[in-house]
């Protein structure tokens, strides 16, 4: 994933996700099933979002078959890791911990939260 590439909007990333929870590329019709509780879309309007997708790069459509089939050309762990750096850049200059204790502080994160981040650190450790 190149640094140029662009964030997604809260409907961009709800398409995305939808697209990352399969394997094998899918329909514009599955992707708007998907997307029902959601979001109240039009065909039309899943279609115009998907093409803003393809543009910024993060999906392609396989037009060959006369159905337009959707894969992801980006992986939710990249972006999740990108998007995930510039927070914590943006907003914490680079410290898990102020994150951590942010957090903590505004009871986001629980006592039982800061167990399991305790125990997953440690497995890291000891890997």
């Amino acid at each position: 994933m190149t640094n140029g590439q662009k964030k997604l909007g809260e409907a961009e990333l709800e398409i995305m996700q939808v697209i990352w929870g399969r394997e094998e590329a899918m329909t514009s019709n599955h992707i708007l099933r998907e997307l029902r509780g959601k979001r109240k879309w039009q065909l039309s309007t899943l279609m115009t979002s998907l093409s803003r997708l393809e543009d910024k790069g993060f999906v392609s459509c396989d037009r060959s078959t006369g159905t337009n089939l959707y894969t992801s050309l980006v992986s939710e762990r990249d972006y999740k890791t990108r998007e995930g750096r510039n927070f914590l850049e943006k907003l914490y200059d680079n410290s898990i911990q102020d994150l951590v204790a942010t957090l903590y502080g505004g009871q986001v994160i629980r006592d039982k939260d800061i167990e399991e981040l305790r125990d997953y650190l440690d497995r890291l450790e000891g890997q």
